[in-house]
């Protein structure tokens, strides 16, 4: 499987001993026919890609991820490209560019790393994780800033499978995307420099287990971001949907950036900085020709855009950043 062809070597180092023991067993388990109803369109869509020796330009520091251009295919080539792209919907993350292609997602991805860029520590030659990196949008921008390794973790595989279409093109790349869930990925004792959870933690009935899991994987000194929905109030305040959230079901814990300071403290991190409270807006997140289910625009009151339809504050996200003791 050539999209994980070099990441043994990427785990050669101690702390990666289990999960590179690991590996086999996850790519033969997550990667076959009975996985996903699906699976099989998805790996024909892989091998329906266009061949180029290499894209004869790479750009995954812009906010466009640029990956080769328009003269690169010939008519034939770009109609086999945009055909085996769309087998993928839907593209929840980016924006990307393929040979001339946008692929407009339904997240404008790219404001929400410029919102944190600056306020990070310097990613160039750090091991990354990336918890929730879907397509891998965000670990693409981490291998732009320089990182030595990017491991993304995702447990939902149409995700992965774009994932995997992008590395098609990207084969020295150092990013991977697994898929799985935090809590599956085996063992990375104080493996990382700098762990990324990017929307993940309301989904998660014990948001406090996940900070625990992250900083155990985390260096001494290393670097949490995490990035979630938040509501207003002091450190003793936060939201818990009684059932559904802006039309989703799987919401449990909005806290205020107070209550999640005062869990990062106590899950063992420290300078806990909240670098960015921004609104959702329905120009950041909304459907497109590469996302065409609904999206937040049909998860707001109608009369209120302050509200969710179910009355809830409608969706704000906060950036924290801190360090592990």
């Amino acid at each position: 499987m050539k999209t994980y062809d070099r990441l043994p070597a990427a785990l050669s180092k101690p702390e990666f001993t289990r999960l590179a023991g690991k590996l086999p067993e996850i790519l033969t388990t997550y990667f076959n026919i009975n996985v996903h109803g699906d699976y099989a369109r998805w790996q024909s869509a892989l091998e329906t890609l266009p061949g180029v020796v290499s894209p004869s330009t790479i750009d995954l520091a812009c906010e466009r991820i640029q990956i080769g251009q328009n003269d690169d295919l010939d008519a034939k080539q770009h109609q086999a490209l945009e055909k085996a792209l769309r087998e993928f919907h839907p593209w929840r993350k980016g924006p990307f560019e393929l040979f001339g292609l946008h692929i407009d997602a339904e997240w404008r991805s790219d404001w929400k790393w410029r919102r944190l860029e600056d306020a990070i520590s310097p990613l160039h030659g750090k091991r990354v994780l990336d918890v929730g990196s879907s397509n891998g949008y965000y670990s693409l921008r981490m291998a732009g800033c320089g990182a030595e390794m990017v491991l993304g973790i995702d447990p939902t595989l149409v995700y992965v499978m774009q994932h995997r279409a992008l590395m098609h093109y990207l084969p020295e790349t150092p990013v991977w995307v697994l898929p799985l869930r935090l809590e599956q990925l085996p063992p990375t004792p104080n493996a990382f420099d700098t762990v990324f959870s990017m929307g993940v933690l309301y989904h998660l009935r014990d948001p406090i287990g996940h900070l625990d899991e992250m900083h155990e994987r985390l260096q001494r000194g290393g670097e949490l971001v995490i990035e979630t929905l938040v509501v207003e109030g002091d450190e003793n305040t936060a939201l818990i949907p009684t059932g559904r959230y802006a039309r989703m079901r799987n919401v449990w814990f909005l806290p205020s950036t107070e209550m999640l300071t005062r869990w990062l403290q106590r899950c063992g991190f420290e300078q806990v900085r909240v670098v960015d409270v921004s609104p959702t807006t329905v120009k950041e997140q909304r459907s497109t020709d590469w996302m065409r289910f609904e999206s937040l625009s049909a998860c707001l009151d109608a009369d209120d855009a302050s509200l969710t339809v179910e009355g809830y504050p409608a969706p704000r996200r906060a950036v924290l950043v801190a360090q592990a003791r």
